[in-house]
């Protein structure tokens, strides 16, 4: 029998990390949306992102791929893994708070549940992922409130557009394990994020013009902050904490990261989220554990193992 993966102290503490840096990531990109257009937002984390990660690879000696089939796959996957969600919810927090976004991000692993199942034979819908998903999904109504489709207002747009996002999310998860398996993880970040520059550098220069050079120190911090840790240092972080840990135990980060966002909104911004959106997340919170085995008595097992 395999051995099983297990929460170490220092994974959980990588994976704490990981929240906390995710959970500052919606914080900053609203800091630098005061500023910059949303479009040239996108351009600045997947450019710079792509550079840090290239950096990364050749200091590695990692082997780079030349087949076109790779490099067209790198296209579609930074499409949907960062062009689409990425400009959807910086667009999304220019209307909706900050801890509000984070929230709603989680139903990445809902939706990616479901496109797993409809794409490949050895996912499918068990009745456990069932009960979490709907439970999810309950959460999510709960905390956008149902009131939000009665009409097509920004907010109501914005937290659709955070949705559609998260959706995308998880079409490129499987996009990745169909085309991109076997590559090393630095790999195939730096090329999807190439494949994302690809596409937003001319978006930028077109639809928002040249960027300019004269940024207020808070917004390049911000700039800084989540393209370069929040996009790539987290790529790479990512990846240590799923070899130490394994996927079960990484979709715990998925549990960490609206409480910070929510946190720093609160004190940065002086956000408040409605008491349906605390409801909503515990429900949403709870769905997720149910979806992938972590209950209660699940996750004190894991800590006796681990000590």
């Amino acid at each position: 029998m395999a051995p099983q993966k297990t929460l170490s102290p220092h994974a959980f503490a990588e994976l704490l990390l990981l929240g906390v840096i995710w959970g500052g990531s919606f914080l900053s990109i609203r800091i630098a949306l005061d500023d910059v257009p949303v479009v040239t937002v996108v351009a600045h984390r997947v450019v710079w992102a792509m550079l840090v990660l290239w950096a990364v690879v050749l200091w590695r000696g990692l082997p780079v791929p030349r087949a076109p089939r790779i490099w067209g796959a790198f296209l579609v996957m930074g499409l949907l893994n960062n062009v689409i969600p990425f400009g959807l919810m910086a667009w999304g927090q220019l209307h909706i708070e900050t801890g509000l976004t984070s929230i709603l991000n989680a139903t990445t692993a809902l939706f990616g549940v479901l496109v797993a199942a409809a794409v490949f034979a050895d996912e499918r819908l068990t009745a456990r992922k069932a009960l979490g998903v709907a439970l999810g999904f309950g959460g999510v109504v709960i905390a956008i409130g149902p009131d939000a489709l009665s009409g097509l207002d920004p907010r109501s747009l914005a937290q659709l557009a955070v949705l559609a996002g998260t959706l995308s999310y998880a079409l490129a998860g499987s996009w990745a394990r169909a085309r991109l398996g076997g590559l090393a993880p630095p790999v195939a970040a730096a090329g999807m994020l190439t494949g994302s520059s690809v596409i937003m550098l001319p978006a930028a220069l077109w639809i928002d013009g040249a960027p300019s050079l004269a940024l207020a120190p808070d917004t390049a911090l911000a700039i800084g902050f989540y393209a370069i840790v929040a996009t790539a240092g987290a790529y790479l972080l990512y990846y240590r904490v799923l070899a130490m840990a394994g996927s079960g135990n990484l979709m715990l980060v998925t549990l960490i990261i609206p409480p910070v966002a929510v946190v720093l909104g609160a004190l940065v911004r002086d956000e408040a989220l409605a008491p349906t959106a605390y409801g909503g997340f515990a429900l949403l919170a709870m769905g997720l554990m149910i979806l992938n085995g972590l209950t209660f008595r699940g996750l004190t097992a894991r800590r006796a193992g681990d000590s």
